[in-house]
C-alpha cells in the first residue's frame, strides 16, 4: 500500500509539472529541476552527529561561496579519501572504516555539496569534483574510494583535474548521466517540453554534451590500478553501468557481487579492498 501511495504521489507531481509547463513554463522548469538537483536526505546537524563522526578531527574548508566539512582519522602519512554518494554523508562509511583504520593509514571523508555539514542546496557532479579538488590539494591523498554518484564524481575528476591518485576504488557507481536523467523523466512521466528545458539548461550551465557525460568515457585514459565493484542485484544503479566502466578502465579489476544491493556493505569485499590498498 505504501509503495502504491508513493507511486501515485510521484505521478501526481509529474502531472502537475506537465500542466504547469503550459501555464507557467519557468515555474514548471524551476520545480522540475529543483526536485532533480536538491537532495531530500543526507544533511546532518552539528549537535546530532552519528557516532561514527563524533570523535573525529573535523575541519571546515572555505571554497568560493561554500564551506566543505571533512572528518579525519589520523594514521600514517598515506592518506585515503572517502567520497560518498547521493542523499548520504561521510557516516555512510561506518562499516568500512574499521577495516581502513586497521591499515594504519590516515583516512579523510568529506561531506559533498548539500550533504552532511557541507553547505549548498543543489548537488551536481561538476561542483562535487570541485569540492574533491579542494580537499585533494589540502590533504594530497594517494588512494580514493567512492560510492555511487561519488564514484561518478571521481571518474569526472580523473578526466578534468591534474592530480592523479595511486589507486582508486569505485563501489556501485553509475556511468552515464543520460541514464540518470532519463530515469528521472520516466519516474515523473515529464513531457517533452519540460525534458528539453532541463536538458538545455544543463548543457548551458555546465558546457557539456549530455551523452558525453559518462564515467566510462572519463576513465578511458586512466592507467592507475583500480577496483570497480558492482552488485548484480543493485536496483538503484544497473549492474551494466559497472561493466561499462570496467570495459573502459583497462587497469581496473571488476568485482561482481550478489545480494549486497546498492549499499555494497560486505566483509569479504572490504577485505579484498584492503588487500588491494596494502599491496
Amino acid at each position: 500500500m505504501k509503495k502504491i501511495k508513493q507511486y501515485l504521489l510521484v505521478k501526481s507531481i509529474g502531472l502537475y509539472i506537465n500542466l504547469l509547463s503550459y501555464l507557467a513554463p519557468q515555474k514548471a522548469f524551476d520545480l522540475a529541476y529543483q526536485l532533480f538537483s536538491q537532495p531530500r536526505k543526507g544533511k546532518l546537524k552539528p549537535d546530532q552527529l552519528p557516532k561514527t563522526l563524533i570523535k573525529t578531527a573535523q575541519e571546515i574548508h572555505s571554497y568560493k561561496e561554500h564551506h566543505i566539512h571533512t572528518y579525519l582519522w589520523k594514521g600514517n602519512e598515506d592518506i585515503i579519501l572517502l567520497v560518498h554518494g547521493w542523499e548520504s554523508n561521510a557516516s555512510r562509511w561506518k562499516k568500512l572504516l574499521p577495516y581502513l583504520i586497521k591499515s594504519g593509514k590516515t583516512i579523510v571523508a568529506l561531506d559533498g555539496p548539500a550533504h552532511g555539514l557541507s553547505s549548498g542546496k543543489e548537488f551536481n557532479v561538476p561542483v562535487y569534483a570541485e569540492f574533491i579538488d579542494h580537499i585533494v590539494q589540502k590533504y594530497q591523498p594517494r588512494i580514493v574510494i567512492g560510492h555511487s554518484i561519488g564514484g561518478n564524481a571521481l571518474s569526472y575528476f580523473q578526466a578534468h583535474y591534474p592530480h592523479q591518485f595511486d589507486k582508486m576504488v569505485l563501489l556501485g557507481a553509475p556511468s552515464d548521466f543520460e541514464i540518470i536523467l532519463n530515469n528521472y523523466f520516466k519516474m515523473l512521466s515529464l513531457n517533452h517540453k519540460v525534458q528539453e528545458a532541463i536538458r538545455q539548461y544543463i548543457k548551458n550551465k555546465f558546457d557539456i554534451h549530455i551523452p558525453d557525460f559518462s564515467g566510462a568515457k572519463f576513465l578511458t585514459e586512466t592507467s592507475i590500478p583500480g577496483i570497480i565493484a558492482h552488485d548484480i542485484d543493485d536496483t538503484v544503479v544497473l549492474f551494466e553501468e559497472g561493466k561499462k566502466m570496467a570495459n573502459s578502465w583497462k587497469t581496473a579489476q571488476f568485482i561482481e557481487t550478489r545480494g549486497l544491493g546498492h549499499s555494497m556493505h560486505d566483509a569479504e569485499l572490504y577485505t579484498t579492498i584492503i588487500d588491494f590498498i596494502q599491496k
